[in-house]
């Protein structure tokens, strides 16, 4: 009998979000050159979420975000995937000055493989499956429409049950259409 080995489908999932406008353009084409610039380093595009839009937290007086999820795939090691994302922020300007200011480009690891994990790369730290992603209806809501069957590594909770225990209402949270995505394209 032959030895046949199968590719392991290793599930990558990550979420981006935009609030500022970057030298490059808007929000929307701050995403889509993350997207862009990932492609263009080992990692592969499987599936990509609607873009949804929420209002800043805590401040709902700062610009409105604009987020997507992804699934991936690549043969990078966790590490190497948060520098890689780290880059890819820095490349569309994103500023580290303080917790919660409006950004041109965030990237997170959602879930990597259903690993659990702690990183340090730098002065950041890393838990995976990001830890405040059950909190958040702007990683939530695009993870279930890429895939509706995704559990929480750690509480093995369905992606249902995590949006029905979130905190925010559902009308704080918006899938943008293609025309209202094209009403702030210019």
């Amino acid at each position: 009998s032959e030895n046949i080995k199968q590719k392991q489908i290793i599930m990558i999932f990550l979420g981006l979000g935009s609030n500022l406008s970057s030298t490059y353009g808007d929000r929307f084409k701050n995403i889509d050159l993350a997207l862009s610039n990932l492609k263009n380093r080992n990692i592969k595009l499987v599936k990509k979420s609607s873009f949804y839009e929420t209002n800043s937290y805590p401040d709902k007086n700062k610009p409105k975000f604009i987020n997507i999820v992804v699934s991936i795939e690549t043969i990078l090691q966790p590490k190497v995937l948060m520098s890689i994302l780290i880059t890819v922020e820095e490349n569309l300007e994103r500023k580290r000055n303080k917790k919660n200011d409006p950004r041109t480009c965030d990237i997170d690891i959602i879930d990597y493989n259903k690993q659990v994990m702690n990183i340090k790369y730098n002065n950041l730290n890393l838990t995976i499956p990001h830890k405040n992603m059950t909190d958040r209806n702007f990683v939530l809501y695009p993870l279930q429409e890429i895939c509706p069957n995704w559990t929480h590594p750690v509480t093995k909770k369905n992606i249902d049950v995590l949006i029905k225990n979130l905190k925010t209402s559902k009308n704080e949270i918006t899938k943008l259409t293609e025309n209202d995505i094209n009403k702030y394209v210019k």
